[in-house]
């Protein structure tokens, strides 16, 4: 299977220190600090790149059960807020995702989106987090 790699680099103090994180493929390099982890600084934090990996994973998953079950999503578009609570921890994550999939009724639609919060590889290995899902059918 294909193993992907991202790397950080930390200097200094928690407080007063500063890092940068990268993506294997290149495509994002960014600096992160205690205030754009725990605060409102500029900079990205860990929780906000595992909201994207868990949104992009999420809407692929469901798109290939939707597509399973001889459905032809046109668009899937999720968010991911992700909660850090005290210890700090991972608590708490919403998934809010919206399908446009022609010919899927609703019901059938909420039990594709559940299936794919359980089953995507980003959800799997998040397990230690309560996932909440809130999922809507566009009209």
């Amino acid at each position: 299977m294909t193993v992907r790699t991202s790397s950080a680099e930390w200097k200094g103090t928690l407080k007063e220190g500063a890092g940068t994180m990268r993506l294997g493929s290149g495509a994002y390099q960014g600096p992160f600090t205690f205030a754009s982890r725990f605060e409102s600084g500029p900079g990205t934090n860990p929780e906000e790149l595992i909201g994207a990996a868990h949104a992009g994973c999420y809407s692929m998953f469901l798109s290939a059960l939707l597509t399973k079950a001889g459905f032809t999503p046109k668009r899937i578009h999720t968010t991911a807020a992700v909660h850090l609570g005290d210890g700090p921890a991972i608590d708490l994550i919403e998934l809010t995702t919206e399908a446009e999939v022609p010919g899927l009724a609703a019901a059938d639609f909420q039990q594709h989106a559940e299936a794919a919060k359980q089953g995507c590889p980003v959800s799997r290995a998040l397990a230690g987090a309560r996932i909440v899902l809130n999922a809507r059918l566009a009209a």
